[in-house]
């Protein structure tokens, strides 16, 4: 942990003075390193801040970036100082307002500004010259004897005529044949090989207007986010829409009007299953795919969707929250799609809000960011309520739909039958729609099969050996498996305690038990489970989308990922198995994500022309979540959880950060939180909590402690934290991380 000890203090390239030989300057490298270092130019080499460098750092040569020029008495000897090994000229410096960026960011977060760096050059081999492909051009032979040239041939000829070599895709597909027909002119010598660079994805997009017929609501809001992304200048706008009220195709038109302006545009999407569908959407509007950039993209396309960004050519990107740290060239509006979602928040490496940065880098950027929800954070309503972001409304659905209406189990009174967990109600309400011809949901945010598994004979529970976490079984694979941690075993014959066999016993259900229990019901029924775990990269999950899409499936079985961006016409149905789940455990945010996520799973109910119904599963109907969903009253439960927060001193109305310290040594680790209990700086409006055992207080073979600092909203939280961690030594057996506004408490 540390903060930057360097200064943003050069101007923009490329008019920026380049350095004379001899001259130091200051490289910033990727690592877990506080500072830049300065290194010398050699002779015949210069250099400007934000240029991409190769230097030596210990015993091996990395990439880095010149961040700033040192002044001429510099302290440091420059016997003692290493030469630059290289300048990348193969891609333009790194923008003046990204280092900007980097610099802000490393600063709220306390990170260090080489780890911030290291997140901005995730594709380290996009500085190198681009990699080539085959193509072709006109050969010798500028034409063919009429007998022997076909059609395809001839307009091969006409349109390579113009000199500009092509690969034999594109030739194929511009006129209409096969690349067979290619690679044998090509045989001939008609048109011989070349070499282009290979082309960065997302270079042209189709700017015409929308084919899509907008509700008044829709137009308005539009218009509105037209115009603002026409202004060249900062503003976070909250475009707040019920489930289904189109606010894709609406925010589209801040992506155009930033397109318009010949600038580039990010969306970010919490999880990468939202993708699928909404690439066909975007495609159908501008006429071409995005750009793609989460961690299951290859190196290779990496590579490319980071060079266009760099060089300005790959004008939109759709990603996950690290998309934010592309170094683009001329970012014009930012999206955070569901921007409540708590997918956002980094909880390892260095721990940020993507939401909260996307904020801060509209703002350096001078452009707007627009945030996207049907159930927007108490975070950003405050903020609206405050006046310091814009307020646009979607009211009601696309196509004149309705909101599902919305039933209550109380599983007090319908209980489900012993070892099982469908009520009654919503069993016969599955089947009717199963009758119906139309398609349901079942909802349950738990993986596996079980989430305990134990022996009847002699208690024995399965537990992680390297967490403090019951290991959860998968029969499918006929494995447990740890979700923190990633352990994973084979399912034993005979129970490791006390041997007897055939004694263990499944504690609750997981999405596979729900399956087996319908396909019990329901035996003609076609089931699909959609989990991480199942169907966990994006081709997978596009393959299952589209199977719910093509009606080759009844009865979807569902964790969070089915829970928000699908749009299924023919789903009637979504029943929430366990609604009170995610509401104990005494996280601070704990009522508002529940209401949240099945506010959002609800939403996917009768999207189409069919209404809709929703059954919500609880033990506890009288609880404020689920009196609200039931009410359809947001806005109600959001001014009931902000007072209580209010009270409480709590976000958005005070501030929190953390201190996580974790160490393989338990008594090493209590000595020296208690010995940083005692250095805390005592202030009225600051108090600190702990150190205390994190709730999962055993994670991957360390012991977990946690501090937790309130304090109000005029105190700078990381001036104090810098107070109490100055001269603070780990040493190498402890690490300590500082959480600014955690969002978690695990």
């Amino acid at each position: 942990m540390g903060m930057s000890q360097s200064s943003f203090l050069s101007p923009e390239n490329p008019s920026a003075p380049r350095v004379e030989t001899g001259r130091r300057v200051q490289v910033l490298v990727p690592l877990p390193l506080a500072r830049a270092y300065d290194y010398l130019l050699p002779e015949g080499m210069d250099a400007a801040a934000g240029d991409y460098v190769s230097v030596p750092f210990g015993k091996r040569d990395t990439a880095g970036v010149v961040w700033s020029l040192s002044a001429p008495d510099a302290a440091v000897d420059p016997a003692k100082l290493k030469h630059i090994r290289e300048v990348y000229t193969s891609c333009p410096p790194m923008p003046d307002v990204h280092r900007n960026f980097l610099e802000r960011t490393a600063r709220y977060t306390m990170a260090d500004m080489g780890a911030v760096l290291k997140m901005s050059l995730s594709a380290p081999d996009a500085l190198t010259p681009p990699k080539t492909v085959p193509a072709y051009t006109l050969g010798d032979v500028v034409a063919l004897p009429p007998r022997k040239a076909g059609a395809h041939r001839q307009k091969i000829i006409d349109v390579l005529s113009d000199g500009v070599p092509r690969r034999g895709a594109e030739i194929a597909a511009m006129v209409g044949c096969t690349p067979a027909v290619v690679r044998a002119m090509a045989a001939t010598g008609v048109i011989k090989t070349a070499s282009v660079a290979a082309p960065v994805p997302c270079r042209v997009v189709d700017l015409s207007p929308p084919k899509l017929d907008f509700t008044e609501a829709q137009a308005a809001a539009a218009e509105a986010l037209r115009d603002i992304a026409g202004q060249k200048k900062f503003a976070a706008v909250l475009l707040d829409g019920v489930t289904g009220s189109g606010k894709t195709e609406v925010y589209f038109e801040a992506v155009a009007a930033a397109l318009a302006q010949g600038r580039q545009a990010l969306v970010l999407l919490p999880e990468i299953s939202l993708s699928a569908q909404f690439m066909d959407r975007f495609a159908r509007r501008f006429g071409t795919a995005p750009a793609i950039w989460h961690s299951e993209v290859p190196a290779a396309q990496r590579r490319l969707v980071w060079q266009g960004v760099a060089e300005g050519r790959t004008k939109v990107v759709i990603g996950a929250r690290s998309a934010l740290f592309l170094p683009f060239a001329d970012l014009g509006v930012i999206v955070v799609d569901e921007e409540h979602d708590a997918s956002y928040k980094q909880e390892e490496g260095v721990l940020y809000h993507a939401r909260d940065m996307a904020v801060l880098r509209a703002r350096l950027g001078e452009f707007p960011v627009v945030l996207v929800s049907a159930t927007p954070s108490l975070e950003t309503m405050t903020n609206v309520r405050a006046g310091k972001y814009a307020y646009l409304h979607l009211p009601s659905r696309f196509g004149g739909a309705a909101m599902p209406s919305m039933q209550v189990v109380d599983l007090r009174r319908d209980a489900p039958a012993r070892q099982k967990f469908i009520s009654p109600p919503l069993a016969d309400a599955i089947a009717k729609t199963l009758a119906a011809g139309e398609q349901s949901l079942l909802f349950l945010n738990r993986r596996g099969y079980a989430p305990l598994t134990l022996c009847r004979t002699c208690g024995h529970r399965f537990q992680c050996p390297s967490c403090t976490a019951w290991l959860v079984e998968h029969r499918r694979h006929s494995r447990l498996q740890c979700h923190h941690c990633g352990f994973s075993q084979k399912m034993p014959q005979a129970c490791p305690s006390c041997s007897d066999e055939g004694s263990f016993a499944a504690c609750g259900p997981g999405v596979e038990r729900i399956q087996e229990e319908i396909q019990e019901i329901l035996p003609d029924a076609r089931t699909l489970v959609l989990a991480s775990d199942i169907t966990g990269s994006a081709n997978m999950i596009r393959g299952a989308i589209t199977q719910i899409e093509n009606r080759e499936v009844d009865i979807i079985i569902g964790t969070q990922i089915v829970a928000k961006g699908h749009h299924f016409p023919a789903l009637t149905l979504v029943g929430v198995v366990d609604a009170d789940l995610g509401l104990s455990g005494g996280d601070l945010r704990a009522g508002e994500r529940t209401f949240q996520l099945l506010q959002q799973v609800s939403g996917r109910a009768g999207r189409g022309a069919l209404p809709g119904r929703v059954f919500l599963q609880t033990y506890m109907p009288e609880q404020n979540v689920i009196r609200a969903l039931a009410a359809g009253d947001r806005d109600a439960f959001l001014a009931a959880e902000g007072r209580e927060r209010e009270r409480a001193g709590m976000p958005p109305f005070g501030k929190l950060a953390a201190l996580i310290l974790q160490s393989p040594d338990e008594m090493k680790l209590d000595q020296f939180c208690r010995a940083l209990a005692q250095r805390a700086p005592r202030y009225d409006d600051i108090r600190v909590l702990g150190p205390a055992p994190a709730p999962l207080a055993f994670l991957r073979g360390k012991h977990r402690r946690r501090f937790l600092i309130r304090s109000g909203r005029d105190v700078n939280m990381q001036n104090y934290l810098a107070e109490w961690l100055d001269g603070v030594k780990t040493g190498s057996s402890i690490q300590l991380k500082v959480d600014i506004d955690p969002q978690s408490f695990f």
